[in-house]
């Protein structure tokens, strides 16, 4: 059942951020996404009343979710918080764009790449806390990926070849799932040598790769700037070098491996012999056989404290 609360100015109130005007807020919230939990609606307004804004919490579900969303953008706050999975946070952020409403995407899914990044914290309260008090515009960069069939936009990272397939088994393996993650290991590895994929970087010649991974400048270990995003070409030679790519990938930094190579770019071209396999911040997906993935240097504007702002040494509620 989805819920909405309105909560009204108090007049004991903690201070908000002076960098950014927030008189309103909306906060989106799944309660049966995997990092939040039944009880988020009630701790989210128990945080709120804290604060002198007017705040609108809106519970999301499956009958609901459209209609929900249309109305946090019609109502026109300062900012929209996104309680919820990865997907869903992608999802309001690539609605919102450069030109919308500033987007606070809260650690609520199982990865949290971006929230982790913009808030340097995996807990989703201590992260609220932080947008509302020390929040300024923070634009985000990213990428999108598009074929012929739609344009899918990433924030973390996209894995296009082969190797993607190895996402699901690194999933298993979180969860303590080794039995399925040994199938799904297997699965990818009979599949791992049936194509590579040949790819194009702005300023070289065409070349080829069992995988080809983006990272958006907003996690990239390796770009200083947002200046484009950090291209990883991955090439193996044989079994034994894709035992030990899925290890690191299943384990570790792949990055490290000595079969994959790096360089930042703006925009690439990829091609295969058949659709390429792919998983775009996160979500697996099948892709056309030929797809282009382009920079964009503010994909949409963050509500999160600076870069240089000094941690909050608060913990939760």
């Amino acid at each position: 059942m989805a819920e909405t609360l309105t909560i009204e100015e108090t007049s004991t109130a903690r201070p908000l951020t002076s960098a950014v005007p927030l008189r309103s807020i909306v906060v989106l919230v799944n309660p049966l996404s995997g990092g939040v939990g039944d009880k988020a609606l009630e701790e989210v307004e128990a945080i709120l009343a804290d604060y002198d804004l007017q705040a609108t919490v809106v519970g999301l579900d499956a009958d609901n979710f459209d209609a929900r969303i249309d109305e946090a953008f019609e109502a026109k706050a300062d900012a929209l918080f996104v309680l919820a999975g990865d997907g869903t946070a992608g999802t309001i952020a690539a609605r919102a764009g450069p030109d919308g409403p500033l987007i606070a995407p809260l650690p609520g899914g199982t990865m949290n790449m971006l929230p982790k990044a913009l808030y340097g914290t995996a807990d989703w309260k201590k992260a609220l806390r932080s947008a509302l008090e020390s929040g300024t515009e923070v634009p985000v960069a990213g990428g999108r990926v598009v074929d012929r069939i739609e344009s899918r936009p990433f924030y973390c990272a996209a894995i296009l070849g082969a190797p993607a397939l190895w996402a699901p088994a690194r999933e298993a393996v979180r969860v303590g799932r080794l039995r399925l993650a040994w199938l799904h290991g297997q699965r990818a590895l009979k599949r791992a040598f049936t194509g590579r994929l040949r790819y194009t970087l702005v300023g070289e010649g065409p070349g080829r790769a069992e995988a080809l991974v983006l990272i958006s400048p907003t996690i990239s270990r390796a770009m200083e700037a947002p200046t484009g995003l950090e291209a990883a070409a991955m090439n193996t030679r044989g079994a034994v070098d894709a035992f030990r790519l899925a290890a690191h990938a299943l384990f570790d930094d792949w990055r490290r491996d000595s079969s994959v190579r790096t360089r930042p770019t703006r925009y690439v071209t990829v091609s295969a012999r058949s659709r390429i396999p792919a998983v775009i911040d996160g979500e697996p997906t099948l892709l056309d056989a030929e797809a282009e993935v382009v920079f964009d240097a503010v994909a949409f504007r963050a509500l999160a404290p600076a870069a240089d702002a000094e941690p909050s040494g608060e913990e939760g509620v």
